[in-house]
């Protein structure tokens, strides 16, 4: 077969297949020009999802006659004032995106330049059709209609209205953070669906677009190194979410979705989230441009550092610092849910003749209408009562006011640790608490001398299947540093000759089992320092004080000390929270105070 050229329209249906795959494509290129035109203030209209009609109104710079007929032409940009491609600094450049959607459906421009008449432009899959003045405000307005209605190819392969929609708000909302000076407002099929104004503090921009809880739930991050600056905002781990779909990722103004940066925020996260588990952030990264190449996919949503380790460690380095910073700090607000649970039980009233019986302790006993019989009351009262526990005071006990997390008052269920602070009730989970605790232990000795081994009085043989031990026999001197003493026993079992003495009594089967699992899940996919936080928290975890342990009230009050000044204390290696608070208005609501 000889070479030919081919048509310029099948030329422009081919760049189309890689800069407009679906309509959240077409508005994502429309809009990201908007931007570029100086625009404070970009109105978005959709119906059906995007795939009957799009339009984009703008007051930027605007366009003449003359301009518009050059932007409809493959290959023409204003964005690129000489030959360095690698200087970009706008966010489209490539001249293909207009032509491109322009040959696939039927594509509209009305624009104005201030102080001129508007110009009207209308080409139908690559043909032009109208052209002529216009009416409208300095600025652009830009329509698309029938997208792939004339390649049917293409049309039968998107997905449901309802779905593309959710493509195209997804993208704007990207936009919407990366641009918090620029108003953005959003309809579908007639409905107002997202509305942010000009002006917004980057962090309020970001929990208006995402939750607003966040806002009261985030820590602001910001770190320079190297000519690269990292700023943005990061959920507390104990505000996570079950899917990654709430983490916006910006290079240079442009969302992106690399996984260098997804790996990054996975690893600064590591031993703060169960691994189902996802943090809500919006990071932002300005590089200078000869240090990322942008040009690396059509639709830019790909990157390409020249330093990769560079941005990996900022990353992790920024995140961390801004967690550390916040210390025991948690969810700050009472679950709803939660609260909606505490509701008072109904009070029976007491039937006339049915008085309280005293028994010889005299303590007055209440009417239960499930003792039908003299002789079943009697038993009932005859049980012993509730009991709880109580110490006796050999000094005053300390004001709450003293301690953020305040001082112990008791423990309940043997789990939970009853603290009165200044400002409301602490409730503290002791296992998830100490958990934390022993884990930024390990961290601390392993930056010293080291984690010391406490030989065990018999090595214990733990017996797992080959592979496994395979993969601890590989991790040995890594373990070892950690306390853990391990040696092959054979070709299906391990010898476990010492622990590591802070975790006490622990369950060595337990804990090597556990070991193997998440060496199998997880080792290839994690660097060394990685794979250390893993053990460590996974030794962590055996090694904390367990529900069910009965804590006198010098162990409480030294639990939650301990707490206030251990960094990231405020959540378990799984994310999930240490302690939650009751104010007292919620205790006040509680009781119909309020």
């Amino acid at each position: 077969m000889s070479i030919r050229r081919l048509p310029e329209h099948l030329v422009n249906r081919i760049a189309a297949g890689e800069v407009v795959e679906r309509p959240a494509s077409a508005l994502k290129e429309i809009v990201e020009n908007a931007l570029d035109a100086g625009a404070r203030r970009i109105a978005v209209r959709l119906a059906n999802g995007g795939l009957d009609r799009i339009e984009v109104t703008d007051d930027g710079c605007g366009m003449d006659s003359a301009e518009m007929a050059l932007a409809l032409e493959r290959h023409a940009t204003s964005k690129l004032p000489d030959d360095a491609i690698e200087n970009v600094a706008t966010l489209g450049f490539r001249g293909e995106a207009l032509p491109s959607i322009a040959s696939v459906a039927r594509l509209s421009i009305d624009s104005r330049r201030r102080g001129a008449d508007g110009w009207n432009r209308t080409v139908d899959n690559g043909q032009l059709v109208a052209e002529g003045p216009a009416a409208l405000p300095p600025g652009t307005r830009i329509t698309v209609e029938q997208l792939f209605a004339k390649v049917p190819a293409r049309r039968k392969f998107l997905r449901s209205p309802k779905a593309e929609y959710a493509a195209c708000l997804d993208c704007i909302r990207r936009l919407a953070m990366a641009h918090p000076a620029v108003a953005f407002s959003v309809e579908h099929d007639g409905r107002r669906v997202l509305g942010v104004q000009e002006g917004e503090a980057r962090e309020d921009r970001v929990a208006a677009l995402t939750d607003r809880q966040l806002a009261d739930n985030h820590v602001i991050v910001s770190l320079e190194r190297e000519g690269v600056r990292l700023s943005g905002v990061a959920s507390l781990p104990t505000y996570n979410r079950g899917v990654g779909d709430h983490q916006y990722l910006f290079v240079n103004g442009r969302p992106v979705k690399d996984r260098l940066l997804i790996g990054a925020l996975r690893g600064a996260y590591a031993d703060m989230l169960a691994r189902d588990r996802h943090p809500v952030v919006a990071l932002f990264l300005d590089v200078p441009a000869q240090e990322v190449d942008v040009n690396v996919h059509p639709a830019k949503t790909e990157v390409r550092f020249r330093d990769p380790a560079l941005i990996r460690g900022m990353i992790v380095s920024g995140l961390r610092r801004a967690l550390d910073a916040e210390g025991f700090r948690a969810v700050q607000h009472a679950d709803p849910a939660g609260l909606s649970a505490w509701r008072p039980e109904p009070v029976s009233p007491t039937p006339i003749g049915a008085m309280p019986i005293f028994e010889a302790a005299g303590q007055p006993v209440s009417y239960n209408p499930s003792f039908q019989t003299v002789a079943d009351r009697r038993a009932a009262f005859q049980a012993p009562l509730p009991q709880a526990r109580a110490e006796p005071a050999a000094a005053p006990a300390p004001e709450g006011a003293t301690f953020p997390l305040g001082v112990a008052r008791g423990q309940v269920a043997r789990t939970y640790i009853v603290a009165e602070a200044e400002d409301g009730l602490v409730i503290v989970d002791q296992h998830a608490a100490h958990e934390r605790l022993t884990l930024e232990r390990m961290r601390r000795a392993m930056e010293g001398q080291g984690v010391a081994a406490q030989a065990l009085l018999l090595p214990e043989v733990v017996e797992l299947d080959e592979p496994a031990c395979d993969r601890l026999e590989a991790r040995a001197n890594e373990l070892r540093e950690f306390g853990l003493e391990l040696e092959r026993f054979g070709p299906s079992a391990m010898l476990v000759r010492a622990a590591p003495a802070m975790l006490g009594q622990s369950d060595v089967h337990g804990l090597v089992t556990d070991l193997a699992d998440d060496l199998a899940a997880y080792d290839s996919a994690l660097s060394l320092k990685e794979r250390l936080d893993l053990v460590a928290a996974t030794m962590a975890c055996h090694g904390s004080v367990r529900a069910g342990r009965v804590l006198s009230v010098a162990e409480m009050n030294g639990l939650l000390r301990e707490m206030e000044v251990t960094p990231r204390s405020g959540q378990c290696n799984h994310g999930r929270p240490t302690w939650v608070k009751l104010g007292h208005g919620d205790i006040d609501k509680l009781f119909g105070r309020k």
